[in-house]
């Protein structure tokens, strides 16, 4: 479980930065309005939804752009023809990869993704390749600052699967995707409020990272996807270890 909060500082870091480059806008309102397609326009009703909701409103999107996100996609939507495909490769180091993209043109997005990958020394993998070291699980994360005992016991009364306390205090909830929404409320509900939760492809087993030079290849390979227009989130079992995050700051 050590990758755990390693990489969701990471990625809490990138998501600061995609969002100073308002790129981050443009994928929260493709997967409201996929999200509503697929499952119906009440988050109540729609865990899919529902997480979506919360990481737009997290990222400080107003409830008026969420709403007509997801009118849009509670309706016909004529011409919008956008569909999801995942990704998978091996990255630098044989890191395993996950990317999750949104696409009007399948060819043009497998091109950009496999550019990414060769240029980094990845490797592009085929259908199933890599996607069975990962599960979806909700994560709900808190600072070393609440008390744990408290927050499992509101955790188990929400319905949440496990628990895990990091080496720095943090601590980690993980859900079924289905009951994340009520584990995020009961936890609320309690007082306490997280600092971050999403629904994620989490990896069972990760891939220690120890050279900062590797380091950054992984992190090259991770901007360059997630810079793509077409992807919506890049998932990896990379673990960089204590003295690798010291130098990437």
């Amino acid at each position: 479980m050590a990758g755990h909060s390693k990489w969701a500082n990471i990625k809490h870091r990138k998501a600061a930065q995609d969002a100073k480059r308002g790129k981050i806008f443009t994928k929260l309102i493709r997967e409201l309005t996929v999200a509503a397609r697929a499952g119906g326009p009440e988050p109540a009703d729609n865990p899919r939804l529902r997480a979506a909701v919360d990481k737009a409103l997290s990222n400080n999107m107003t409830k008026d752009t969420i709403d007509r996100a997801i009118a849009r996609g509670a309706g016909t939507n004529d011409g919008d023809n956008m569909e999801e495909v995942v990704y998978e490769g091996y990255g630098p180091g044989g890191v395993a990869v996950l990317v999750d993209c949104m696409t009007d043109n399948k060819n043009r997005t497998v091109s950009d993704v496999r550019h990414a990958f060769t240029k980094t020394g990845g490797n592009l993998g085929t259908s199933g390749s890599v996607a069975y070291l990962f599960n979806k699980r909700g994560r709900i994360s808190f600072n070393s600052d609440v008390s744990e005992e408290d927050v499992m016991e509101a955790a188990l009364e929400g319905g949440a699967e496990d628990l895990v306390t990091n080496k720095d205090g943090s601590l980690d909830i993980f859900t079924d995707p289905a009951h994340f929404g009520d584990v995020k409320d009961a936890l609320e509900a309690a007082g306490f409020e997280p600092a971050s939760a999403e629904v994620s492809m989490l990896p069972d087993t990760y891939s220690e990272i120890t050279d900062i030079d590797l380091a950054q290849k992984v992190l090259k390979l991770v901007d360059m996807l997630e810079d793509l227009d077409d992807t919506q989130e890049v998932y990896s079992n990379a673990d960089f270890s204590d003295e690798v995050m010291e130098q990437l700051g």
